[in-house]
């Protein structure tokens, strides 16, 4: 027989399961976003880590500058990811009460 603690843990890991499944599932829909060059170049990435789009200034082209503008893509792309990666821990703390979980949503 299962003792009733464990029982009780066993069905707080089973919600909490539920909920992280849950908001992967919401967070896929929501985005940050993210710009450098003074709103150049602006990245748009979700809540999986996936670049959803990436809009460029067309006075940029202007320039010529093709190693600046690849230079600010990448700058776009990183903090967008960054701030995407904060959001996911933020929303993953309020189920865990802040214990991090190893290999969860890759914290």
């Amino acid at each position: 027989m299962i003792p009733p603690q464990m029982q009780q843990l066993m069905k707080q890991v089973q919600k909490i399961q539920k909920k992280m499944m849950e908001l992967q599932e919401e967070l896929a829909e929501r985005t940050v976003e993210a710009s450098a060059g003074g709103g150049m170049v602006t990245a748009v990435v979700n809540g999986r880590q996936e670049v959803v789009s990436i809009k460029i200034d067309p006075e940029i082209f202007e320039s010529g500058d093709r190693e600046m503008l690849e230079d600010l893509v990448v700058a776009a792309v990183n903090e967008a990811l960054r701030r995407s990666q904060e959001m996911v821990q933020e929303e993953m703390a309020k189920i865990t009460g802040g214990l991090k979980i190893p290999g969860l949503f890759g914290m």
